[in-house]
């Protein structure tokens, strides 16, 4: 099953969430790449790279099969959120806020967006020490799984280095726990 596209699921006053095309490339790049800053000096060295998301690995993510909806208010896309389908589970990939626009609720209303629409249990990968987005998806439900269970779902389910494998965790929502067992 493939993540299904919706321009007009989600609207309050001024603000929605719609997908993203490759038309939005530019102000996707840009809020992923002003709210990956929270990452330099955080993140092993050796994985921070500028931009931390070229134009190019953005377009291959989402040949690769993700799906990014945006939080659009007074007409400027203010986040970002991707979701891809991974068969047995849905991943939440790429999750960012422009820095200005932190606080205000918007991961949250991307993420119970993309939760609605997945039929499927949601794992979410970050890392390690990135415990600022560990703490806001436990406060949604999400619980880290243990050490061997993260290895074998990143490798299972993601396509990243095995640098990332070991600094990275794994966060599940709790119908996902059966699935980081097996």
């Amino acid at each position: 099953m493939s993540v299904p596209v919706s321009n007009d699921r989600f609207r309050l006053a001024g603000s929605s969430v719609r997908h993203c095309t490759e038309a939005d490339l530019d102000d996707m790049l840009a809020i992923i790449n002003a709210a990956a800053e929270a990452y330099r000096g955080v993140i092993p060295d050796d994985c921070w790279h500028e931009p931390y998301m070229s134009r190019d690995e953005l377009v291959a993510e989402m040949a690769d099969g993700v799906r990014f909806w945006g939080y659009v208010e007074d007409g400027r896309l203010l986040g970002v959120m991707g979701l891809q389908d991974r068969g047995k589970v849905f991943l939440i990939r790429h999750a960012y806020v422009l820095p200005e626009a932190q606080g205000r609720g918007i991961g949250s209303r991307l993420l119970a967006f993309l939760r609605d629409m997945a039929d499927r249990p949601i794992l979410i990968g970050t890392w390690a020490a990135a415990t600022w987005a560990i703490a806001f998806y436990r406060k949604h439900g999400f619980r880290v799984v243990g050490r061997r269970a993260k290895e074998r779902l990143l490798r299972r389910y993601w396509r990243i280095p095995e640098r990332q494998i070991e600094t990275s965790i794994v966060l599940a929502e709790r119908r996902a726990l059966r699935v980081s067992r097996r």
